[in-house]
C-alpha cells in the first residue's frame, strides 16, 4: 500500500508532469482557435474544453474516437498535480505564505471553470413595448409543447425535450390520451411554401395541417455566433384507435397547430426551449442611443417592471451594458435589441460559482503581493547586514 501511494505521489508531483500538462493545454488551445472559424464559440467549448476527450468521426462513419485530451483531463490532472505538490512538498510558513495563497488561487480558479461548465444556463428573453413574460428561452435548445387548451383558465402543458426527438424515442406522457412517435428529425432546415406539382421532400408522408403545403430543405448545422440552427421534426401522434395523422413542427413556424381529440382542444409546436419563472418582467421603456449623424449605437438600455405574483416585489429596474439586474440567482444583461427600436433582448445567465473567479483574482493577487513582500524584507536585511 505504501510503495503505491509513493508510485501515485511521484507520478503526480512530477515537475515533468506539470510541462508535459502546460504544453498539451497551449496545443488545445491553439486548435480550438482555429476550429472557432467553423465551430463557433459554443462549439469550441463543448468539442475542447468541456469534455475529457477530444473527438473526431472516422472518415466515411459517424463512428467518434478519441485523438486529444480534453480541457476537463487537462484541467484535472493539473488540479490533482497542484494539490499533491502541496502536500507533499510544501510546509505552511510564514515564509512561503505567499505562495500557499497563490496557488489556493489556482485551485479556486480551475474549479470555478469546472463548476461553470457543469452549472451555468444560459436563456434570452425578447420583449417588445408593453410586453409581459415570465420565461425566459433557451438560444440553442429546443422542445416539442403539446398544449391542451380546453380548460378556460389555465392551459396544460407537456414538453418532450429535443434529443428524444432527434433519437426517435416514442412518448407516452399520463397527461397524453395518445403516444408521441418521432417519425424524422432534421437539427437545421429550411421550409418552403410548396408550388402545386413540386416534391415536399419530406421523409415521411405529412397529412394534417400545414405541413402539407411544405417543403423542406436540409441545412448543415452553423455554428456562428450570430446565427442558431432551426430544426424540423415529423411528429406522428397514435392513440389506442390508431394513427392520428403526421404533423411537421418546427421554430419556423410562429403559430402552433390546433387539432381536436378525445373532446378536448389541442395544440402541438416545436418551440425554443423555455425556462418558467416565479416573476414576471415588464418592458416599459427600450432606449437606443445614436452618435450624432451616424447609424452606430452610442447606448441601448430597457427600463422594466419586476413584479412577483404575491406582491414582494414590485419595482423599476433600468439595464444597459455593464450594469445587470441580478435577481433571484439570475443575471439579466442587456444583450441586443431588434431595428424597430421597440424590441429589447435579455441575455439572462445562472451561474451559481459566478464569484469563485473574483475570489480567485483576489487570492492570486494577494499572494503575489505577500511573497513580494517577503522577498522584498529578505533583500534589505540582507543589505543592511551587508553594510
Amino acid at each position: 500500500m505504501q510503495e503505491t501511494w509513493k508510485a501515485f505521489r511521484d507520478f503526480f508531483v512530477s515537475l515533468k508532469l506539470t510541462v508535459v500538462l502546460m504544453a498539451l493545454s497551449i496545443v488545445l488551445v491553439f486548435w480550438a482557435t482555429l476550429a472557432q472559424v467553423q465551430l463557433g464559440i459554443w462549439g469550441v467549448q463543448e468539442k475542447f474544453f468541456r469534455t475529457f476527450f477530444v473527438l473526431e468521426r472516422i472518415p466515411g462513419t459517424d463512428i467518434p474516437v478519441p485523438v486529444f485530451p480534453g480541457g476537463y483531463f487537462i484541467g484535472g490532472l493539473l488540479l490533482i498535480n497542484l494539490i499533491v505538490a502541496h502536500v507533499s512538498r510544501f510546509q505552511l510558513s510564514w515564509r512561503k505564505s505567499g505562495l500557499f495563497l497563490t496557488h489556493l488561487g489556482l485551485i479556486v480558479l480551475l474549479l470555478g471553470e469546472l463548476f461553470t461548465g457543469l452549472w451555468q444556463e444560459e436563456y434570452q428573453m425578447r420583449l417588445d413595448e408593453g410586453e409581459t413574460k415570465n420565461y425566459s428561452e433557451s438560444y440553442r435548445f429546443n422542445e416539442l409543447a403539446i398544449i391542451d387548451t380546453t380548460h378556460p383558465d389555465h392551459d396544460d402543458v407537456v414538453v418532450v425535450p429535443e434529443q428524444l426527438l432527434a433519437r426517435g424515442t416514442e412518448v407516452q406522457h399520463p397527461k397524453l390520451p395518445f403516444r408521441v412517435i418521432p417519425r424524422a428529425y432534421y437539427p437545421n432546415a429550411a421550409l418552403q411554401m410548396r408550388e402545386e406539382g413540386q416534391p415536399a421532400n419530406a421523409p415521411v408522408p405529412v397529412n394534417r395541417d400545414i405541413g402539407t403545403r411544405l417543403r423542406t430543405i436540409p441545412l448543415p448545422l452553423t455554428y456562428k455566433p450570430n446565427e442558431r440552427n432551426l430544426p424540423t421534426a415529423f411528429v406522428e401522434l397514435a392513440g389506442p384507435e390508431g394513427s392520428l395523422g403526421i404533423w411537421q413542427v418546427s421554430p419556423q413556424l410562429l403559430q402552433p397547430q390546433v387539432f381536436e381529440y378525445a373532446g378536448r382542444q389541442w395544440r402541438i409546436a416545436l418551440r425554443f426551449e423555455r425556462h418558467y419563472k416565479p416573476y414576471a418582467l415588464t418592458l416599459l421603456k427600450f432606449s437606443h442611443d445614436r452618435y450624432a449623424g451616424t447609424d452606430i449605437p452610442k447606448n441601448f438600455s430597457s427600463r422594466v417592471r419586476l413584479t412577483t405574483p404575491n406582491g414582494t416585489d414590485d419595482r423599476e429596474v433600468l439595464i444597459y451594458m455593464n450594469n445587470p439586474l441580478r435577481y433571484a440567482g439570475l443575471t439579466f444583461y442587456q444583450a441586443g435589441f431588434d431595428n424597430n427600436d421597440r424590441t429589447t433582448i435579455l441575455q439572462i445567465v445562472r451561474n451559481p460559482s459566478w464569484t469563485l473567479p473574483y475570489i480567485a483574482c483576489a487570492l492570486m493577487s494577494a499572494g503575489l503581493l505577500v511573497h513580494f513582500c517577503i522577498a522584498l524584507g529578505g533583500f534589505i536585511r540582507k543589505r543592511r547586514a551587508a553594510n
